[in-house]
């Protein structure tokens, strides 16, 4: 018997194994179904996936064998990954001298025919092979070696697809762990400057109030300024606080929110706006979501409505359906409408498109970023439709858990 010896790239080609992760993990039925196809096609009572590890050869899928595993020295597959064309035929191994003596061949599980092709990964280093068995010498046709190798293909399409969902759902927890950092860093930092803030401002009211009148001109406007960028700067602070708090609500946080219960706090909150109409317009009763997110949005959404507003009468309308497996909610207003070209901006935190809103101030760029993030981690996701001068539709969608019987409001 002749072992068979190291491949020339051997630390390497270990290393890429390992980056699969794939060894010792559980059957598969699409490895599965590959070995007992190459056994079908073949015409060989046993089929193998095997892994060539450090001093094992590892089977991910056996067809027609019972064991897991073997030691590399008496493996077929470990010639089989030095060979130039990738495949390895021997049609009776009792006459070859690499393996007449060998135990896989004098004893159980009696291999005289071996036919291999090696799975190569990245570099074409070789990480094992798919193989056929059987206990009689044999040989097989062009077309069978043919659809070996493309069982062989299809066996790297599986493993390499495996590792991409691994690296993929790795890389987003790390994306979810950096997201999750960032939000601390911005509540922590905001909530640092918020107490001298406050004193900044108290500190400027006061000095208004006592120094004001032994002040000239000038100075009196010095501390206007520090009074206004004060509160501007204490709004930026107060709305980064809210959106590294927005994330945090709980898709499965549900209850059944009456939609007059919702029409009466819209209407509690914005009743104060004299110049202000909005209706409620749906044919559901209720609805089942989290109540506070949903609150949240409507309240940023309907706000951002009556602020950007340019007419003297302002016209607000909510509807709500249910559509598919989601809640379609329908934000529309008779403002001055949004470009296109800015319809993708207004999503993105601190973008802001207007010079100031129908009270002469500025925004943040802060509260449609926080409406997404709230709207997609409730499984939605948000848009809008509008053209300038014509108002705007604000659109979101949060998954409909339920189905609901249709009553109108």
């Amino acid at each position: 018997m002749i072992a068979p010896k190291n491949h020339e790239h051997e630390a390497e080609r270990l290393a890429l194994l390992e980056s699969y992760a794939i060894l010792d993990t559980e059957l598969e039925e699409d490895y599965d179904n590959l070995v007992l196809l190459a056994s079908e096609i073949c015409g060989t009572p046993i089929s193998v996936i095997t892994l060539l590890d450090k001093d094992r050869q590892w089977f991910k899928a056996h067809h027609g064998l019972d064991t897991s595993e073997t030691e590399r020295k008496y493996s077929f597959c470990g010639h089989t990954i030095h060979e130039a064309d990738n495949l390895f035929v021997i049609e009776d191994a009792r006459v070859d001298e690499r393996f007449h003596d060998n135990p896989i061949v004098v004893g159980d599980p009696n291999v005289v025919f071996y036919a291999g092709v090696t799975l190569n990964g990245s570099n074409g280093l070789p990480l094992g092979t798919l193989c056929v068995i059987d206990h009689e010498p044999k040989q097989l046709s062009e077309s069978q070696l043919s659809a070996l190798r493309i069982l062989s293909d299809q066996v790297m399409n599986l493993l390499d697809l495996r590792k991409k969902k691994m690296e993929l759902e790795k890389a987003n927890e790390d994306l979810k762990l950096a997201n999750r950092e960032l939000d601390n860093f911005a509540a922590v930092a905001a909530h640092d400057l918020k107490s001298p803030l406050n004193n900044i401002i108290t500190l400027s009211n006061c000095l208004e109030d006592f120094y004001a009148p032994k002040m000239d001109d000038e100075g009196k406007q010095i501390i206007e300024f520090i009074k206004s960028s004060s509160e501007t700067l204490k709004k930026l602070i107060t709305g980064l606080l809210n959106y590294s708090k927005s994330g945090q609500f709980n898709i499965d946080d549900k209850t059944t929110i009456l939609l007059t219960d919702l029409q009466r706090t819209i209407n509690e909150l914005f009743g104060g706006q004299k110049e202000c109409t909005i209706r409620v317009k749906s044919n559901l009763e209720s609805i089942y979501a989290n109540k506070v997110a949903v609150e949240q949005i409507l309240i940023n959404l309907i706000a951002n409505a009556i602020k950007y507003n340019d007419k003297p009468s302002i016209e607000i309308e909510l509807e709500i359906r249910e559509k598919d497996a989601f809640y379609e909610f329908l934000v529309k207003d008779n403002g001055p409408g949004i470009h296109k070209d800015d319809q993708e901006k207004i999503f993105k935190i601190f973008e802001v498109i207007s010079e100031q809103d129908r009270y002469g101030e500025k925004g943040t760029g802060i509260g449609l970023a926080t409406v997404k993030k709230v709207v997609e981690g409730l499984g939605g996701n948000i848009s809008v439709l509008s053209q300038p001068g014509e108002g705007a539709t604000f659109t979101f969608t949060i998954k409909s858990p339920i189905v609901l019987t249709p009553s109108m409001v």
